[in-house]
């Protein structure tokens, strides 16, 4: 199994990266998180990576951090969650409020997940509630008042990207709103949905 690659970005998009390792470019297929982490293209990276094995094929999946890769090892061990569906789950939710949601089992804020509906995300919480808990890198799942100050700070860190972006604070202001009311919770869904609403 490659466990990790440590060379130099050559290619990136929000979908996949292209890390060249000894004059050897690897294709890794990435979350948005990991996409929004990577540094500009010819500088140095490193990503934690796992390799899933198919009939046809041999895919090499990148992360920015080892509980991104962890989480997607649980996501893929759900019945009717692949890849794919995996890494849309790591791109729509940050791995903090993934699990917090799943040990609460906040059915309604995972089906806010682009591409997860209602039975979906009742299978989440069911299959992942005892796996999670072996995710490494965390504590017990934030108190109510401080997710609420987290989804806060989330929120400023979104808008403050904006305004560097160019943006009125007031329509900026007014697309995180209806972003975060839409449901989105990290600072990279935010900011995506944010982006969509302003274009």
């Amino acid at each position: 199994m490659i466990a990790s690659l440590e060379g130099r970005l050559r290619e990136r998009t929000p979908q996949r990266a292209v890390v060249d390792v000894g004059g050897v470019g690897y294709l890794v297929e990435i979350p948005l998180s990991t996409y929004y982490a990577l540094p500009a293209a010819g500088q140095s990276v490193r990503l934690h990576t796992y390799l899933h094995v198919q009939q046809d094929a041999l895919r090499l999946f990148g992360f920015a951090t080892v509980p991104e890769r962890e989480m997607f090892l649980r996501l893929i061990s759900v019945s009717r969650v692949g890849p794919r569906v995996a890494l849309g789950i790591l791109s729509g939710i940050g791995v903090a409020e993934l699990r917090a949601a799943v040990l609460t089992g906040d059915v309604a804020r995972l089906s806010r997940i682009p591409g997860v509906g209602a039975k979906s995300a009742e299978r989440l919480v069911v299959e992942l509630r005892e796996k999670v808990l072996a995710v490494a890198g965390f504590e017990e799942p934030p108190s109510p008042a401080a997710a609420a100050e987290g989804q806060e700070g989330e929120r400023r860190d979104a808008l403050s990207a904006l305004l560097n972006l160019g943006y009125k604070r007031a329509e900026a202001e007014r697309a995180v709103r209806e972003a975060s009311r839409a449901g989105a919770g990290s600072v990279e869904s935010i900011l995506r949905e944010a982006l969509r609403k302003l274009t």
